[in-house]
This record gives structure tokens, sequence and C-alpha cells, in this order.
């Protein structure tokens, strides 16, 4: 996004199907370099495959994963090309990593820094959503 001429945008489709399709039509219909990251469950995240999905949308409600788009060609029309398309975090962080074996290996080894870590995750990712939130309030 920095460059100015790629579309980016930051998807997961079990939190927002539609913001998906929005942004590969914009990213198919954009003339150059586009990318789109993708959350995608795992299970090396340690959780029921069969509810992955869930995972998807709790990893953009505890403002893991914020979803958006960047294109420039709205910045060509006068627009900030920065959208955000997640509300909000409405969950804390620690309901994610309580969710998965990658986080909860580490509250069983070492509480007091597994607490540290998630707080401290929480803190930044709910500041990262607000970041975004001020960019793409900027005048285009």
């Amino acid at each position: 996004m920095t460059y100015g001429n790629i579309y980016v945008a930051q998807i997961a489709y079990g939190s927002n199907a539609a913001q998906t399709v929005k942004a590969f039509n914009e990213a198919e219909a954009y003339d150059g370099p586009a990318l789109i990251i993708a959350y995608s469950h795992c299970i090396a995240h340690g959780i029921d495959m069969t509810t992955g999905i869930d995972n998807q949308k709790l990893a953009v409600d505890t403002g893991h994963f914020p979803l958006y788009r960047f294109n420039p060609d709205n910045a060509l029309a006068g627009k900030n090309p920065l959208t955000v398309d997640s509300k909000p975090p409405t969950k804390d962080f620690a309901d994610q990593a309580s969710a998965e074996n990658r986080f909860t290996q580490l509250k069983q080894m070492a509480p007091a820094e597994y607490a540290k870590y998630v707080a401290a995750a929480d803190k930044k990712f709910k500041a990262k959503y607000t970041y975004l939130q001020q960019l793409a309030a900027l005048q285009g």
C-alpha cells in the first residue's frame, strides 16, 4: 500500500463473504498488480477444522485480522484508496488465543508470560484498527 499503485486487500471469507467477493472483483478489475491477503484456518492452529470459519470470524472480531481494501483507482477519483470493511474489535484477543493450541501451549508452559503477551497483542490489534480507521478517514 505504501507504493500507492498496488491493489491490496485483506480478507477472511468466514467473517465477511461479500467483502471477499468484492475484493476479488476489484483486484481483477484493477489494471496493475494486486495482492489479496486471506486469513485461512489451519490444522496447525490446533482447532476443530469443522469450525474453521468461526475461527476466521473470531480473528476479525478480535482485531487480530482486520478486513480492508486499498484500491488505487479510488485515489484517481479523488477518494481515499483505503476502505476498512471490518467493524471495531468487539472481542478480546484472549478469546481467539484460548481457542487455538498454538497459544494455549504457551499458557500451559508459562501462564504469566502468556497473559502478558496476550494483553499486549490485544492492545496492539486494537491500536492497529484505530490507525487503519484514521488512515481511511483522510481526505483523498
